[in-house]
């Protein structure tokens, strides 16, 4: 199963960069993930155009065959444990390939939201658009290790 991640935007903050291509490369150990990021919206845009014109971006990229997972504050929360599990779930269905969504700053437009297959919340807090990258690789990574047993999480 092939897993992407994408998200809106560069990473601008240095730390965070640098967080998740550790994580990148250690996930990689386990299975094949990529990262995509797609441009954001430049200009002064309202919230709900912007949502709209990502959307646009989103679902032109999208295959009807892509299991679409939303990050969302709204989605299904997880121990790690949990998550592993979900993934391994998803690995037994032999979906070919997920999809990771991390939205902009103001979220999702309606349209994904039709669209997605599920999803998960990384917490009932709110964090931005930047942390929350480094903070799923992290989840992804753990996960695997949990998967494949391999000393990093502990219980």
């Amino acid at each position: 199963m092939k897993i992407e991640i994408w998200w809106i935007g560069k990473t601008f903050q240095d730390f965070t960069q640098k967080g998740y291509t550790e994580f990148l490369k250690r996930i990689q150990k386990f299975n094949s993930v990529e990262i995509v990021e797609i441009p954001e919206i430049k200009g002064q845009q309202t919230a709900v155009n912007s949502k709209k014109l990502e959307a646009e971006k989103i679902l032109a990229k999208l295959k009807p065959t892509d299991y679409l997972i939303l990050l969302d504050e709204k989605g299904k929360q997880f121990s790690s444990v949990a998550f592993a599990d979900y993934i391994q779930q998803k690995e037994n269905q032999s979906i070919k390939k997920i999809i990771f969504l991390i939205g902009g700053a103001y979220g999702f437009d309606e349209k994904v939201y039709e669209r997605c297959n599920d999803k998960i919340s990384l917490s009932k807090m709110t964090y931005s658009h930047q942390l929350i990258r480094l903070i799923f690789m992290e989840q992804l990574y753990r996960a695997y290790t949990i998967i494949h047993n391999f000393p990093y999480h502990n219980e």
